[in-house]
């Protein structure tokens, strides 16, 4: 059977990814930073779908957490899933450094190194994929967050260029607003989004997993997201940051 490792994968879009996913029939590797609730989360996805699942607890903010996941993918996996992420609230200059440095390290460390140690076994069989989870966020200036999103998409291009012809799929994928935990554990003010801009999440995930069997290099699920994302392109660069800006916008998985 086939092997899918999701981080984040107790919550929000990676509890969903998980759970799709072993409806699929993949064996699991959970990956998240609280043992207790991965071990809550492989049992329930044992006794509904009867498919292997593998813990993982890593805080993927830190060197070691990091390397085990490293060291896993290495032994080889079918599915990458790099979901973990999280925002913070206020701007640049009102959040603490280590704050934001460890967005950085989780964003775009972990996610680099993680890929690189996924590909090579992939590439050998001439199979398999990788799921980076940006956000819309990634088109717009606001903060951290969505510079460290930008990133994962233009890293995941790259990447998705570099091996082409090798059998194997990187896949940037790029939420909006979605109906999940992530946006109250932030602590995010989200009564003013207006309601066609959320997302289902189960809908987001089977999107998402259509888009990485056709190939696509940036998944964007919801045609209200691919209309916002079009715009961005062609706006000029001042007035879509004033439009965030006043939006207060934090789209997030």
């Amino acid at each position: 059977m086939p092997t899918a490792l999701v981080t984040g994968a107790t919550a929000g879009i990676g509890a969903r990814f998980a759970h799709h996913l072993a409806g699929r029939g993949y064996d699991l590797v959970l990956v998240a930073r609280d043992e207790e609730r991965l071990g809550r989360s492989a049992a329930i996805h044992r006794a509904g779908t009867g498919v292997a699942v593998e813990v993982l607890p890593a805080d993927l903010a830190t060197e070691d957490g990091i390397a085990a996941v490293e060291r896993r993918v290495a032994r080889g996996v079918d599915l990458v899933v790099n979901n973990a992420g999280f925002g913070q609230q206020g701007d640049f200059l009102g959040s603490e450094i280590d704050e934001e440095v460890a967005m950085l390290k989780v964003h775009c460390e972990a996610v680099l190194r993680i890929t690189r140690a996924a590909l090579p076994p992939m590439l050998e069989r001439r199979a398999g994929g990788v799921v980076n989870v940006a956000s819309v966020a990634a088109f717009f200036s606001r903060g951290t967050y969505s510079a460290s999103k930008a990133w994962v998409v233009t890293f995941s291009d790259s990447v998705r260029q570099q091996i082409s012809g090798g059998g194997v799929h990187v896949m940037a994928l790029c939420p909006g607003w979605v109906r999940t935990e992530f946006h109250e554990r932030s602590g995010m003010d989200t009564s003013g989004i207006p309601a066609f801009l959320w997302l289902d999440p189960d809908r987001l995930v089977t999107a998402a997993l259509r888009d990485l069997r056709r190939g696509v290099a940036v998944s964007v699920p919801g045609l209200p997201y691919k209309v916002v994302i079009g715009l961005a392109k062609i706006l000029p660069r001042r007035l879509t940051t004033r439009l965030s800006a006043r939006t207060g916008s934090r789209h997030d998985h």
